[in-house]
């Protein structure tokens, strides 16, 4: 009898032992999934979900150095946005960029990073993405019909809804700069506008030069052509 007190008493001070360990590190562990939950906010944009700039400019560069050659960069911008303000309100315009924002990041896919260029009021979404270069079209087309679905509004309206892009790859542009990568695919999806159709941009577009009547914006930290 005395032999099996001596047994259970080291066992179960090491039991106290343990538990007064595990409350502060569980506190730390809480403490520190909050914070984390915190930031995860704090680098999304609000309405969409989307990455905001500081978050996924550094988020795109890892994504293209570790799928290289299969990394697919994509600037895709809500066509006459702001007429879904003026004639149906702020709150279709919203509905308009949180449903793109949710349909450009399911065909993006789990790996996939989404962010919304131009802070709260953008209506442009930078994409990565991979893609094997023998299913790069079919890939575009698929994002470009789930894009063109009429939006259903709160109310209960469908609104037709027209995306243009432009999708850059480091094989065919020549280089694995996300800004360099950044600026063919924004010229790409400029030179396509309200074509239907997502333009795959070539070395040409990443040289693209500003042209008369065009007005001039930065996109990474290159100039690029804006309609106005």
């Amino acid at each position: 009898m005395a032999s099996t007190v001596r047994v259970q008493a080291p066992i179960g001070q090491r039991a106290l032992f343990i538990t007064t360990l595990a409350v502060p590190l569980t506190g730390w562990t809480v403490h520190a999934l909050a914070l984390h939950r915190k930031l995860s906010v704090a680098q999304r944009d609000k309405l969409t979900g989307a990455l905001r700039r500081e978050s996924f400019e550094p988020r795109v560069q890892r994504f293209i150095n570790r799928y290289r050659d299969q990394a697919m960069i994509l600037v895709c911008d809500v066509d006459h946005f702001k007429q879904f303000n003026d004639r149906y309100g702020h709150a279709v315009g919203d509905r308009v960029l949180a449903e793109t924002a949710a349909r450009i990041s399911q065909w993006a896919g789990s790996r996939g990073v989404v962010g919304r260029l131009g802070g709260d009021g953008g209506d442009e979404f930078l994409v990565a993405t991979q893609a094997r270069a023998d299913r790069r079209t079919l890939l575009l087309q698929q994002l470009m019909q789930a894009l063109s679905a009429p939006i259903t509004t709160d109310d209960g309206r469908l609104v037709d809804v027209a995306v243009s892009v432009g999708a850059a790859t480091p094989d065919v542009i020549g280089t694995r700069d996300r800004s360099t990568l950044m600026r063919a695919a924004d010229d790409a999806m400029f030179k396509g506008k309200h074509g239907g159709v997502a333009i795959q941009a070539g070395p040409e577009n990443a040289n693209a030069e500003s042209v008369n009547g065009r007005r001039a914006g930065r996109i990474g930290t290159h100039t690029v052509a804006r309609a106005a």
